[in-house]
């Protein structure tokens, strides 16, 4: 299929979505909101093992289209809607999609498209790249997840601070302070991207699963309801196929040809 806002393909089990309104910062449309509805099911079949979201340009997102938005606020416009209608399943879908989710930030995540980079499992991001809680600039409240993420990621303190105060933070102070897992020079960004994709599409991804699973139950539970968690989902990793391959190559000191089974 040929899309508007969006470059999509699958190659090698790794699914490569290039967020693509260059002219708009790759800003959030209906349309785009769309398109990503529409290779869900293929995000979500076995022929893909892991996942990148990347921009097209010089942005990775600028957040939600405003030039194709009420922006007068009122009646004309219902945020809660749109974010029931277009934000809130994305940001589900990618969270408790059974793969690993990679953002490779290319340059500014401000918005909701910073909430998406943030729902992705690991984060990677160019040194010129930046992040922006941009909703107070205009009134609004960080949506998309943002005040779910923030405060678990960076600490209440720091979270209060990026999301009232909406300053530009870059991407290297975001790696110093654990919102992100790696910065690195511009034209090494996508390379070492696209390396990992290929990596943990070739590694155990029922394991990988389970891990995605078991952190993000701990956020919610106590340690009597983590280590039960622990308990039964090592018990499921114990019974892939993929265990036993794994062992067996650390036994005869060769590498590991998982099948994600």
């Amino acid at each position: 299929m040929s899309y508007n806002t969006i470059k999509f393909d699958v190659r090698d089990a790794v699914a490569k979505i290039t967020l693509n309104r260059p002219d708009k910062l790759n800003a959030f449309s209906d349309e785009m909101h769309e398109e990503l509805r529409a290779i869900m099911p293929t995000l979500a079949s076995d022929k893909v093992r892991a996942v990148l979201i990347t921009g097209e340009g010089r942005a990775f997102g600028a957040g939600a289209d405003l030039s194709g938005e009420s922006a007068s606020g009122g009646p004309a416009l219902d945020a809660g809607e749109t974010l029931e209608k277009n934000y809130n399943p994305l940001i589900l879908f990618l969270r408790n999609l059974d793969k690993p989710v990679i953002a490779a930030v290319n340059g500014i995540a401000a918005g909701a498209s910073m909430s998406l980079a943030l729902a992705c499992d690991i984060v990677l991001a160019a040194k010129s790249a930046s992040f922006l809680q941009a909703f107070c600039n205009i009134g609004l409240i960080p949506d998309a997840g943002s005040t779910y993420f923030l405060p678990r990621l960076v600490g209440p303190g720091k979270a209060m601070g990026l999301t009232m105060l909406g300053e530009k933070l870059p991407a290297e102070e975001a790696e110093r302070m654990g919102l992100i897992w790696k910065c690195y020079e511009d034209a090494e960004l996508m390379p070492a991207a696209e390396a990992l994709a290929a990596r943990m599409a070739a590694g155990p991804t029922k394991g990988y699963a389970l891990i995605k699973k078991a952190m993000n139950a701990s956020l919610e539970n106590d340690l009597a309801q983590q280590l039960d968690i622990e308990r039964d989902y090592q018990r499921a990793a114990a019974e892939t196929e993929d265990f036993g391959e794994g062992v067996a190559a650390f036994l005869q000191k060769r590498r590991a040809d998982f099948k994600g089974r």
